[in-house]
């Protein structure tokens, strides 16, 4: 897994991190139940803080895309594209709670749509 960080950017390392994991997972370079490198690992080779790494594979993890396992490090558990299809979800149903409809109004949008 090759991640490219951009030192003069304005994106944080860890933003830079998370995506670049992202990009390996959807050019399936890795995959579902692959283990990603350790924190401390990937923080030689980037030559960052290993706490910007962790913090990348916290927000990961807060997505759904990889388990962080105590002794078995960051694994793969889900697809990006499916993680990106629940974020487009969660953002309509907010949308829809904006606008004052009730969870059972949003269930029954969505069943009208399928």
């Amino acid at each position: 897994m090759l991640i490219k960080l951009k030192t003069d950017s304005r994106i944080p390392l860890h933003e830079q991190i998370a995506t670049g994991v992202r990009r390996a997972i959807q050019e399936e370079q890795v995959g579902v139940g692959d283990r990603l490198p350790a924190a401390r690992e990937l923080a030689r080779a980037l030559d960052v803080n290993m706490h910007t790494v962790l913090r990348a594979y916290a927000g990961l993890r807060d997505e759904g895309v990889i388990e962080m396992r105590r002794g078995r490090g960051a694994v793969v558990i889900g697809e990006v594209s499916r993680v990106q299809f629940r974020a487009s979800l969660r953002a309509v149903v907010a949308d829809a709670r904006r606008i004052g409809l009730s969870d059972a109004d949003i269930l029954n949008e969505l069943q009208g749509v399928l």
